[in-house]
Order: structure tokens, then sequence, then C-alpha cells
């Protein structure tokens, strides 16, 4: 096994071991003593008002899609931050420089594309109402 890896088996094998010690030391040492105020839900300190069960608006749930869309896709833009000035060079990087005439704009334009393609369907979004909470 490569060295290289050691610490992160060794990080995993303390979290397996923590979350094992952890639950087992609050199931060892909890009195169960159940009541009708300690089953009730707890609402951030507020009492619970209407049914558990109670409907959503549809716009609820599409914020939430296009948070996680969006959100996701701004993640994109790391890996792609990582490696632009290679991918606006046409030749190999030469200690970690373009060589003079070989920049090229396809990193760029990659992004560009892939940020109007975000922007489209954001105002396609937007004209929908998707955004409001009428």
């Amino acid at each position: 096994m490569d060295r290289t890896y050691l610490p992160i088996l060794l990080l995993f094998g303390f979290v397996a071991i923590n979350a094992v010690v952890m639950v087992g030391l609050s199931h060892l040492t909890m009195r169960s003593r159940p009541s009708p105020v300690k089953d009730q839900p707890y609402e951030s300190g507020i009492p619970p008002l209407g049914d558990a069960r109670e409907r959503f608006s549809v716009k609820f749930y599409m914020v939430a899609m296009l948070f996680i869309i969006f959100d996701i896709e701004t993640v994109f833009m790391l890996p792609w931050s990582v490696y632009y000035r290679q991918l606006s060079c046409a030749q190999p990087l030469v200690n970690g420089v373009c060589p003079a005439g070989a920049v090229s704009f396809f990193g760029l334009g990659e992004m560009i594309v892939f940020i109007l393609i975000l922007l489209v369907g954001y105002i396609y979004v937007w004209k929908k109402g998707a955004l409001q909470w009428d």
C-alpha cells in the first residue's frame, strides 16, 4: 500500500471509531423517561403549528432545486480556475508559463459559454416567475 494514503485512512478510521464510541456512550448513559412533552416535535423553540404533513407550494421546491443546480454549477468553476493557465495555452506550459505566441482563448471561451448557459437558465426561471413568493 502506498504510504501517501496512510493519513487519510487514519482519519477515516478515527472518524468511524469516534462515531461508534459516541453513539455507544450515549446509549449506555441515557435514561429513558418518555413523556408527552418530550415526544412532541421541537421546532427551534416555537410550539408546533398545524400538521407536520402540511402541503408546500411547488414554488418552494422549485427554488430549492434551482439553488442546488446553480450551487453545483458554480462548484464546476473551481477546477476550471485551477487549469485555466493550461487551457489557455496552445502548447504545453514551460515552467508554469505559456510560451510567447501560444496563448489561446479556449479556456476563457469555454467558461464564457458555460456562464452564458447559466445566464439563459436564470433568465428563463426569472421570466417564468419561479423566484417570486406570491
